[in-house]
């Protein structure tokens, strides 16, 4: 076979070296030999000596035999200086030749690696094979970066290597995640006019593959095709696996059809991507198709197929389908491994149906189905959402009765579970109960139970927990404080939850940016921002940066608290931190705008917000609505929200049909109010006050007081309690009628249910009574406001 040289330009930029060659198989002449140093053994002096004759003798086999057994018995660097020191140069890479040959084939890489130091100090190399092997062994070693060492110190050199070389050099740059070095690589062989195989594109399109760069694989795919290399079976299971992996089944399932044209046949790994693929994406049918093809072909699907199956039906929540396959197997007499059993329960508990899930339980232990604790843990934890827990602590004893012993994760599921519903001594019992067990609790133990007591603001007993893990030796980490702290904040204690932060710092647990959040965030939310901007301050002291979150709760505070214009200038800090405003961030201006009335700047952050290619929400559109409403051309500018909506692909929530029902009823447009109100019923979503009060204004504007009477009844029979908006909304809306008796029914109805009108509602109806002659019932009103404070 021709044997070829890369360049060192290929592989570097620095000067090459001048050309060496490879150990000479010439003889030293006799002159050449010497006596060893004085140093060495008798022994090896008299072995070496015979190693010298034979070699003078051209008999290289029984030379060979002679250093077999030297290089098991000697140190590497002993056999090498004490060979090489007194003799001629000419000698010593015929020697290093095949010392390094021996152990090579030996499989001594720690001997072989230090005997290639030595003879790189002196500028040699082994043979092509030997190298060859050494570059193998390295490479079953999984010492990649030394394999591309060694590579690149041969090249380097303008040593001679082959495609056997460069495929390891590939391989080892693959494993390593450096395609860019795989790649030149490959680049070296084309110039060199090496032949690359299957194998280097397999290797190389696989990486690609992994970090989800198909089309790069695909170029390689295609590059295979032209230089005539035959693609393998493995070829196309790598490009499918690709494509399913980046979700396009549509070029996967096109490379399946060319490894058909290219009558390559699949095998179960081929079938099994695509099933992958398509149970990932919820395409059951087509996924059963491909099982029944992948039956045609005579494999027999295994554990992971039916894996994939299962979670395909969890995607879908096709509990049915699940329980239907299970049945099957069963039939079949199929065994099924602990994960494709962990699947299927995991479907049925996510599910709600623990029944089912109880009921492969109690059938896989009487057919002595070798049961794990993964297995009940997976039932316990079902359980335990369910708020089931004594079906939970009752698995927990089958479990015992199986030979298994519940580990620290079964007691957190139930731990969580009782701290949830906030039955904290139970869930200390369980900890006793570890204890009886001989299960140690460990860290996430003590994490959910601070927690758990943190939600039930008994902070006293945090605190003492974590005094009771550092005598237990357990170290509270960030999880622990960050538990705390939450609680905390949450709680408005926010000097003790900075006093937590200072205590993490003198432990030596560093906060996070989350903790340092939760801090800011509770400060904005009671309005205290000056505190919340000293924790800031305080944050980047720390080398702690802060997060687009960071920005977001110090934008919402400064807005909630009327400072709009100083969140407008700490939006301009963002993009000088790395960050970029996100949706949060400009819902939080055009809200602050919206309720300062600004619907100028509203629609100007809006349009800010699109600009910046940050796709809104429909709480975006909450605030916009809302101030549209006060303007003249309100319907208009909410004529134009609603379209946007329409092409940003939102559905209005409550709160838009809503702010859209009051609007147009607001400016008149009863009928578009009741036609919203339909449509919004037609979704699903149930009205509430804020829509009953803003229908019952719809009817009193039109002048429908019974019909507004009716709506008042369906409100309450919906279970939606009548609150002082709805009253004020019937007495000021029958007075515009110049109803002022029926206001002043409502007016009863309102007071005796401890509601107070508004002053313009109640200075409304008095005069409209006055105007009628009814002086009596406007005194007795001007009396009732006057002893609550709201009327001279």
């Amino acid at each position: 076979m021709a044997k070829h040289v890369i360049p060192s330009k290929f592989l570097s930029s620095h000067a090459a070296v001048s050309r060496k060659f490879f150990c000479s198989c010439a003889l030293p002449s006799p002159s050449a030999i010497h006596d060893p140093p004085e140093t060495a053994s008798k022994n090896l002096q008299e072995e070496l000596r015979k190693l010298r004759i034979l070699l003078q003798q051209n008999r290289c086999v029984s030379a060979k035999n002679i250093l077999v057994n030297l290089a098991h018995s000697n140190s590497v660097s002993e056999l090498y200086n004490v060979f090489c020191v007194p003799v001629a140069a000419s000698t010593k890479p015929l020697f290093a030749d095949m010392l390094f040959s021996i152990y090579a084939d030996s499989k001594l890489l720690d001997k072989a690696s230090e005997l290639y130091s030595l003879m790189r100090k002196e500028g040699k190399f082994p043979s092509l094979s030997d190298l060859n092997a050494f570059l193998e062994m390295l490479t079953n070693s999984r010492q990649y970066e030394k394999v591309l060492e060694v590579f690149s110190d041969v090249v380097k050199a303008d040593m001679q290597v082959d495609s056997c070389s460069c495929n390891v050099a590939i391989q080892s740059a693959v494993k390593l995640g450096d395609l860019r070095r795989a790649l030149h690589v490959m680049d070296l062989m084309r110039k060199s006019g090496l032949r690359m195989d299957s194998f280097v594109y397999n290797v190389v399109m696989g990486g690609f593959c992994k970090e989800r760069r198909v089309s790069e694989a695909r170029k390689l795919f295609d590059e295979m095709l032209l230089r005539r290399v035959t693609p393998t079976k493995v070829t196309f299971n790598i490009l499918i696996d690709g494509y399913c992996k980046v979700g396009n089944l549509k070029e996967a399932f096109n490379v399946r059809e060319k490894m058909k044209n290219e009558n390559v046949k699949p095998n179960l790994i081929t079938f099994n991507t695509l099933l992958n693929g398509l149970c990932k994406t919820g395409r059951m049918k087509e996924a059963n198709m491909v099982l029944e093809e992948m039956k045609t072909y005579g494999f027999v699907p295994d554990g992971y197929t039916y894996s994939v199956l299962f979670d395909g039906h969890s995607r879908c929540a096709d509990v049915d389908s699940s329980l239907a396959l299970f049945e099957d197997l069963v039939k079949q007499g199929v065994t099924m491994n602990e994960y494709t059993i962990s699947i299927l329960l995991n479907v049925l508990c996510k599910n709600g149906k623990m029944d089912k899930a109880e009921q492969i339980l109690k059938l896989l232990m009487q057919s002595r189905h070798t049961l794990t604790e993964v297995i009940f843990n997976i039932i316990v934890n079902g359980y335990c959402k369910e708020g089931n827990m004594e079906q939970a602590v009752s698995t927990i004893e089958a479990m015992e009765s199986c030979g298994l012993k519940p580990s620290c994760a079964t007691f957190n599921t139930l731990i969580g579970a009782l701290c949830k519903s906030g039955k904290m001594e139970e869930a200390e019992g369980l900890l006793r109960k570890m204890d009886e067990k001989q299960v140690s609790p460990t860290v996430q133990t003590y994490n959910i139970l601070i927690n758990g007591y943190g939600c039930s603001h008994q902070f006293d007993r945090c605190f003492e927990i974590l005094e009771e893990m550092e005598s237990s030796g357990l170290m509270p980490n960030v999880i622990t404080y960050g538990s705390l702290i939450n609680c905390l904040c949450k709680d408005g204690r926010l000097p003790e939850a900075e006093v937590v932060v200072n205590d993490m710092l003198v432990r030596g647990v560093k906060p996070n940016v989350q903790i340092h959040n939760m801090v800011i965030d509770g400060h904005c939310t009671r309005g205290k921002m000056e505190d919340a901007f000293r924790v800031l301050d305080k944050m980047v002291g720390n080398d702690t940066a802060p997060t687009i979150v960071t920005y977001n709760s110090l934008i919402h505070g400064l807005c909630r608290n009327g400072r709009v214009r100083d969140a407008e200038e700490l939006i301009l800090e963002i993009p000088k931190r790395g960050l970029k405003p996100d949706v949060i961030t400009y819902n939080s201006l055009i809200s602050g705008y919206s309720h300062e009335g600004d619907t100028a700047k509203c629609f100007e952050w809006y349009e800010q917000l699109k600009a910046a290619g940050v796709k809104p929400t429909v709480n975006t559109y909450h605030p916009l609505i809302s101030a549209c409403k006060k303007e003249e051309s309100g319907l208009t500018l909410v004529d134009k929200i609603v379209q946007e909506m329409v092409i940003m692909n939102l559905s209005p929530d409550r709160v838009v049909y809503n702010e859209l029902i009051n609007c147009y009823a607001f400016h008149g447009e009863v009928g578009k109010s009741f036609a919203l109100f339909s449509k919004m019923e037609q979704q699903g979503i149930i009205a509430d006050k804020i829509t009953c009060n803003s229908l019952i204004m719809g009817h009193l504007m039109k002048g429908e007081s019974l019909e507004a009477q009716n709506m008042f009844d369906c409100m309450k029979a919906k279970g939606v309690v009548p609150n002082s908006d709805t009253y004020n909304t019937l007495v000021s809306g029958h007075c515009k009628l110049k109803d002022f008796n029926g206001a002043l029914i409502w007016y009863r109805e309102m007071f005796e249910k401890g509601f107070l009108p508004a002053i313009t509602t109640c200075n409304e109806l008095i005069s409209g009574l006055k105007a009628e002659g009814k002086f009596e019932e406007a005194k007795i009103i001007c009396s009732e406001m006057s002893a609550k404070g709201l009327v001279g």
